[in-house]
């Protein structure tokens, strides 16, 4: 089965084309290509991503971009006919009403280009910003219509959720071999994952802690009452004089810092509950920063290593007392920020010391941020649920994962 992925929740603009083999659990990926274009030049003067901006370059880009995923996968062919018929060009209009550049670029390529072997169109449908969101649901959705493909909605957290246990086979082609083809095999599986499995979702837009009780059987445990983990990391940045993204700013300061130099709350970290908050902690390093005045490198380095192990610290205690309380047998770490050294190394030092015999999955660096490849593997999952009625599938920018 062939599946086409499209992501376009926020600042970037990613296809995958996949090939899926077997059954769950016991299914493998090839991936036949894979691209992803950021936005972080665009948006870094605006200090974060500015959601009319990340519209209007996912409308730009995503044509140009899905022809060279074809071309990657093999699958580009022009055709002589123009197979939209004159009646189905009105409908196009319609659904590519909101985005004229996207729908100028379509009707001078798609229709000259010969229909994919696509079993289905995965599209993710939130959460998100919705106006990025709507882009790359409409470009499914003609897509769709074009080539009477189903489309498949999935739930970005749900790809975040998956690509944890995404674990890479060992290629079959020799070296030589290898160089001779040029294009890489890749391919993944699902690691044993045993249920409940515990996912800690981490992201500038969520801070969730997910009790995944089956295959796409849901249950969020805890979540942040206000910001964001990310959200606050990008927030604390700019307090910082730092540029955007911030996670990454923070992390690359804080190494240089002493820890315990200054004290920040732990918010929420002896409450019953699984929720988080990071608004008070964020509000806490403000009121630091005009405390001390102009601040000298050195303590710019001190509170970003305080502020980093504050948030730290609450994310692990919660998700391993919520680990205890569930009686998960595996623990997963996903989204953006699972991309931080310190979080990913502290988080396994945790879950060995005070959870042994649990299995804990963090992706590799490449699925930590926003990917087609997490939406094509959710698109796999829920390949039951894709359809050729796409008039009612509609973006959600609050979707929740259930």
């Amino acid at each position: 089965m062939f599946i086409l992925s499209i992501e376009t929740s926020c600042d970037e603009t990613a296809l995958s084309i996949i090939e899926t083999d077997g059954t769950l659990p016991s299914v493998t990926f090839r991936v036949l290509a894979d691209n992803t274009l950021s936005q972080i030049a665009v948006h870094k003067e605006y200090g974060g991503v500015f959601p009319m901006l990340a519209k209007r370059e996912h409308a730009r880009s995503l044509v140009p971009l899905f022809i060279k995923t074809l071309q990657d996968a093999g699958f580009y062919k022009k055709t002589s006919r123009h197979v939209i018929e004159s009646p189905l060009r009105k409908d196009f209009r319609d659904i590519l009403d909101h985005e004229p550049e996207l729908f100028a670029q379509f009707i001078t390529e798609i229709p000259h280009v010969d229909r994919p072997p696509f079993d289905a169109i995965a599209v993710t449908r939130g959460p998100g910003l919705e106006p990025a969101l709507w882009v790359g649901l409409n470009f499914a959705k003609a897509l769709s219509l074009i080539w009477k493909i189903p489309v498949i909605p999935v739930n970005h957290m749900e790809g975040h959720l998956l690509s944890p246990l995404l674990t890479r086979i060992a290629p079959e082609t020799s070296s030589r071999e290898k160089k001779r083809n040029e294009r890489e095999d890749v391919r993944y599986k699902f690691a044993p994952a045993t249920f409940p499995l515990l996912g800690l979702l981490v992201s500038g837009g969520h801070t969730e802690l997910v009790l995944m009780h089956d295959w796409g059987a849901y249950e969020v445990i805890g979540e942040t009452r206000d910001d964001a983990v990310g959200e606050a990391f990008d927030k604390v940045a700019r307090m910082l004089g730092l540029p955007y993204p911030g996670g990454p700013e923070i992390s690359r300061l804080g190494e240089t810092g002493t820890p315990g130099k200054f004290a920040l709350p732990r918010p929420m970290l002896q409450s019953s509950d699984h929720d988080f908050s990071f608004a008070g902690l964020k509000t806490a390093v403000l009121y630091l920063i005009k405390k001390i005045g102009l601040l000298a490198e050195t303590q710019k380095a001190d509170i970003a290593r305080e502020f980093e192990e504050a948030c730290i610290e609450v994310l692990i205690a919660k998700t391993v007392r919520a680990a205890e309380v569930t009686g998960a047998k595996t623990i997963v770490l996903g989204g953006g920020v699972s991309a931080n050294k310190r979080l990913r190394k502290m988080l396994a030092e945790a879950v060995a010391e005070k959870l042994p015999g649990i299995s804990l999955y963090i992706p590799d660096h490449a699925l930590s941020t926003d990917n087609a490849l997490m939406i094509a593997v959710g698109g796999a999952l829920r390949y039951s649920s894709g359809t050729t009625d796409i008039a009612d599938i509609r973006a959600d920018g609050n979707w929740r994962l259930e």
